[in-house]
C-alpha cells in the first residue's frame, strides 16, 4: 500500500471510530477489507500506527487545533471530516519525524479533495500552514 492509500484508510478508519468508539480498530479494517479486496490481509503496521496515535493523542492534537482557531471557532464548530483530517496531520507532523510537514499538509488536502470540499480544503490549508510556520520559528 502506498502511504496516500494508508492515510485515506487512516482517515476511513478514524470517521467510523468517532461514530462508534467501542469498536475495535482491527474489526473497522476488517470491514473495510470485505468492502475492498486490494487491502492486505494483514493491517500495515503505519496504519496502525496513524489510527492508534491520532486516537491516544487526540486532546493534545485538539489543543493543537483550537490554538489555531480564531475567537469565532471552536471544534464543535468543525465539521466531522476537517477535525479528523487536521488531526491526521498534525499526528504527523508532531509524532512521525520519518514524514516531513510539508507532505502531511500536502495529503491532508488531497484528502480534503476527495472528502470534503474546497472551502475546508482552504480552511485546513491555513490551520496547517500557521503550524508549520510556528514550528519553523521556534
Amino acid at each position: 500500500m502506498t502511504r496516500h492509500s494508508i492515510r485515506k484508510v487512516a482517515f476511513q478508519l478514524l470517521f467510523a471510530l468517532a461514530s462508534n468508539p467501542e469498536t475495535e480498530i482491527d474489526a473497522l479494517y476488517e470491514q473495510l477489507r470485505q468492502d475492498d479486496e486490494h487491502l492486505p490481509q494483514e493491517m500495515p503496521a503505519y496504519l496502525l500506527e496513524l489510527t492508534q496515535g491520532v486516537a491516544k493523542q487526540a486532546d493534545e492534537l485538539d489543543a493543537v487545533i483550537t490554538s489555531y482557531l480564531n475567537n469565532q471557532w471552536s471544534l464543535a464548530r468543525l465539521n466531522k471530516t476537517d477535525l479528523l483530517l487536521l488531526r491526521l496531520a498534525i499526528y504527523e507532523i508532531k509524532y512521525v519525524s520519518a514524514i516531513p510537514a510539508k507532505v502531511a499538509v500536502d495529503e491532508a488536502l488531497q484528502l480534503a479533495k476527495e472528502f470534503s470540499d474546497e472551502k475546508s480544503r482552504r480552511f485546513i490549508n491555513g490551520i496547517l500552514s500557521n503550524l508549520i510556520e510556528k514550528n519553523e520559528e521556534d
